[in-house]
């Protein structure tokens, strides 16, 4: 058992009938679900203006047909409708998405490598990775919906419960679960890839003499590869997505919602808002995972 202090205490009985404290934090998987969910909230709001501003080129097809601006015309015109403080439009769904669904996927990880992993293979870790995602993604759905409209400016909520509460009134349950589908296909894939791609790295850079100093910086550069190469991958995904999620009745089907991009700019409308997604995927997934790594030192992880 490790040194680490906790924060709360909590009463069980042992065989001897006698009553014994036992610290709720010393558990691994409440210290990985502390960590995963600090480290996701750190670079949720950091990396917040480039998920906005990705979700807006996405859906300006959606909206007048014509083409987007560029990221820089966007990102210019929110600051000066709504000043610079605009560009986190969003970020509190975000982070009530973020705490309980990083927290949920990095402990999974932690589960899941505790008791199935065996050789470390690419497939292996690919598994852990993507089931982590999908339980993740399951539990924080509604608030990436609520997160999306948000952002996409085109929805007039005054405040979460009121956003929850009027996608349920008018769309049903089904409402706050749109692009269910879509963002499957999108994050378990990403994380499958992404934590293959980070292992693979990571015992490459094992190899090499890395000082205790260097290692958040090889950790980092490891994070940056991985989420380049799952966030291109994956971003077909991403884009019918957006659609299924800001209009549900329009594109409901995930069929119908490939087959508007395809028709509206071909094969290159899979790719809309690639670069401010995978700027942001890539930095958000380093850091996430970097900071990750850190704190569980700290918790004495292994």
């Amino acid at each position: 058992m490790d040194n680490s202090k906790s924060i709360v205490d909590v009463i069980e009985f042992v065989d001897d009938g006698k009553l014994k404290k036992k610290r709720t934090f010393e558990s691994p998987v409440v210290k990985s679900f502390l960590a995963g969910s600090l480290s996701g909230t750190c670079s949720t709001i950091l990396f917040q203006p480039l998920d906005l501003v990705k979700t807006r080129v996405q859906a300006a097809v959606s909206v007048n047909g014509s083409r987007p601006a560029s990221m820089v015309a966007i990102a210019t015109g929110v600051i000066k409708q709504d000043k610079i403080v605009g560009l986190w439009r969003g970020i509190v769904p975000s982070i009530i998405r973020c705490i309980p669904g990083i927290g949920i996927y990095f402990s999974t990880i932690h589960t899941l490598k505790g008791k199935f992993e065996t050789t470390k293979s690419p497939l292996e870790s690919m598994l852990i990775g993507g089931t982590a995602r999908s339980v993740a993604v399951v539990s924080v759905l509604p608030f990436t919906v609520l997160k999306t409209r948000y952002e996409s400016g085109e929805f007039q909520y005054s405040n979460m419960l009121r956003g929850i509460m009027s996608i349920y009134h008018l769309e049903g349950l089904k409402g706050l679960f749109s692009g269910l589908s879509a963002t499957m296909l999108r994050d378990v894939p990403f994380s499958g890839l992404y934590f293959m791609f980070y292992t693979q790295l990571k015992q490459l850079a094992s190899t090499a003499n890395v000082s205790q100093f260097q290692l958040p910086m090889v950790n980092f550069t490891c994070g940056i590869t991985s989420g380049m190469l799952a966030s291109m991958i994956t971003q077909p995904a991403d884009v019918v997505k957006t659609h299924m999620q800001l209009y549900p009745k329009k594109y409901g089907r995930l069929r119908n919602a490939a087959i508007f991009v395809y028709e509206r700019d071909g094969l290159t409308g899979f790719w809309r808002g690639i670069v401010p997604r995978t700027i942001r995927r890539t930095l958000m997934a380093a850091m996430s995972w970097t900071v990750y790594e850190e704190v569980s030192k700290k918790f004495g992880l292994k």
